[in-house]
């Protein structure tokens, strides 16, 4: 779903005023999720590297545990604190 798509929602006729309006909330809720894991999903795609971030992550690495020519490899997690939660491995 992108942005600016409509969506055609139908309601039970049954569904009394109370019912309508849960049930609109909820379908609401989930294209929102839905636009947010989608947004999410196209950042990671995108643009958020280790691209210059990394060596400064492995000068701090070093300045704090005393080992130099640590090397962060692309793979690692590009998060700071996950990635520092593996820092052994580096």
């Amino acid at each position: 779903m992108s942005d600016g798509e409509d969506v055609e929602l139908s309601i039970p006729e049954t569904a009394d005023e109370d019912e309508a309006a849960a049930i609109a909330a909820a379908v609401a809720a989930h294209l929102r999720d839905q636009q947010a894991a989608a947004a999410a999903a196209a950042a990671e795609d995108g643009g958020d590297s280790w691209d210059g971030k990394r060596w400064a992550f492995a000068g701090r690495v070093a300045t704090l545990t005393g080992r130099h020519g640590v090397r962060v490899t692309d793979g690692a997690p590009r998060d700071g604190w996950s990635a520092a939660g593996r820092v052994d491995r580096f």
